[in-house]
């Protein structure tokens, strides 16, 4: 079921990919999984063209073009908030480039990367969405 206004829901995400041509497609698909594992409420759609996840609202989509690499952008709504709290992430393994205060970029170029940084990029996930 979408939520409204947040894009397609999961049977679209999951026809997205199926339908996808991308020679990252097996690192997208890692990437999907990791995201939805770090908590039982979340759910994901399809918004700017990739895969993107929400519980309340989207906080993170995976940005997939250029198709040399797949990012993990975490941000704080589908839309800029002029109020948006700074987010504060511990990330000891030095994944994340902040863009701004609430808004960063994982960026993976290999399924062994994605593996090396699960542990990490798994809290990451759980301290983003904790702050949301």
């Amino acid at each position: 079921m979408a939520s409204a206004g947040k894009g397609k829901d999961e049977g679209d995400a999951d026809a997205f990919m199926a339908a996808l041509d991308h020679p990252r497609k097996a690192e997208i698909e890692a990437l999907r999984s990791l995201v939805r594992a770090a908590d039982k409420r979340i759910r994901e759609g399809v918004k700017w063209n990739a895969p993107s996840f929400y519980i309340a609202d989207h906080f993170a989509t995976l940005k997939i073009f250029p198709p040399g690499k797949v990012q993990v952008v975490l941000h704080t709504g589908a839309k800029a908030k002029s109020d948006s709290a700074t987010m504060k992430v511990d990330d000891p393994s030095r994944l994340l480039k902040w863009a701004a205060k609430d808004r960063c970029v994982a960026t993976f170029a290999s399924l062994e990367d994605i593996e090396a940084a699960r542990k990490a990029l798994t809290a990451i996930l759980k301290q983003w969405i904790a702050q949301l």
